[in-house]
């Protein structure tokens, strides 16, 4: 698989990577075993580059990856996890020196490592971006050895580009895809510019791009695109990109002919998309099965779009994605 440095880290990453949230919380039931098999998939797939959150199930999701890594070889492998959705109450004052100890000293504990490789913040309220002292405190636990490096996810790319301009940021995570492209506008030039990685997340919309929902699909009730779909437990961007459901069910359709007038699947399509785009160091579907995590990584075997293509995909987003999104994030 294609590798990529990832901005500031100067690590190589595989341009598709792996989303953990999926093996967590979240997303229905996945057991551990189904859990450690997509993982497995993954990197015998040539994924190198894993993402998950202390957050996700609470710390399952770190715990899983614990477990794996312990199982195999993994010379190579870069496990990124981040930090600051454990804020209770969730509010700019909670992201001092000693909190961001402790929630990465819980992370290097249940993935079993003495430093971790990569910390984000994990989209904290917008005035952390700008706090002085949030990112000194940072610079401290690389400084110490505890990280090796740290970047921010973010909701907004207002937020991104602040973060882009802290000289210590290797990488910001953005939602990115065919029915989010406003970052193509000013993050991916400005981090390009700057050496800072993208990490392209939510590519598949919550799965809307895999062209396999009707209007009829439902989920399960532990399901964040069950009780989210309104932005009920967390930013409602995260849960089909913002897109309502019906509208990205029918944009999906159109994507789909697309996808069958070029050869390939949908889910392919729209992760070469996301491949495709300048600045771009990895993208990171999620998969709650062995199989899924295969077919997402055969993304990267597709030859880049073709003008005509880019051109199609951009039309379907403007007369039908457009005017939901792209002055909300």
């Amino acid at each position: 698989m294609e590798d990529r440095v990832l901005g500031r880290t100067g690590r190589q990453v595989s341009v598709v990577g792996l989303g953990c949230w999926q093996l967590g919380a979240d997303w229905g039931r996945v057991d551990d075993a189904d859990a450690l098999a997509v993982l497995h998939a993954a990197v015998d797939a040539g994924v190198t580059f894993l993402d998950t959150a202390d957050v996700y199930g609470d710390g399952r999701s770190e715990g899983l990856i614990a477990r794996f890594l312990a199982e195999r070889d993994t010379t190579g492998i870069t496990v990124a996890t981040k930090c600051g959705r454990r804020a209770d109450p969730h509010v700019p004052d909670q992201f001092t020196q000693e909190n961001l100890r402790a929630w990465t000293d819980r992370s290097r504990a249940n993935l079993r490592v003495d430093r971790l490789d990569l910390v984000q913040l994990h989209c904290p309220p917008t005035p952390v971006f700008s706090s002085d002292e949030v990112f000194d405190a940072l610079d401290e636990l690389v400084a110490e050895g505890n990280l090796a490096a740290y970047g921010v996810s973010v909701e907004t790319c207002e937020e991104a580009l602040t973060a882009i301009a802290r000289p210590n940021v290797a990488s910001v995570q953005i939602i990115l895809n065919a029915f989010r492209r406003k970052p193509l506008e000013r993050v991916l030039p400005a981090a390009r510019a700057a050496g800072v990685g993208i990490i392209a997340r939510v590519p598949l919309a919550s799965g809307l791009l895999s062209g396999k929902y009707d209007e009829d699909t439902t989920f399960a009730d532990d399901d964040h695109r069950t009780y989210n779909r309104h932005g009920e437990a967390f930013d409602v961007g995260e849960t089909f990109s913002g897109v309502p459901f019906d509208t990205g069910v029918r944009a999906a359709r159109s994507l789909a002919e697309i996808a069958a007038d070029v050869g390939f699947s949908t889910a392919a399509l729209a992760l070469r998309w996301v491949i495709d785009q300048p600045g771009v160091s990895v993208v990171i579907p999620g998969a709650r099965n062995a199989e899924q995590a295969t077919a997402n990584t055969a993304a990267e075997q597709v030859p880049p779009l073709s003008a005509d293509t880019l051109r199609a995909i951009e039309r379907i987003y403007d007369d039908q994605i457009r005017e939901h999104v792209h002055d909300r994030w």
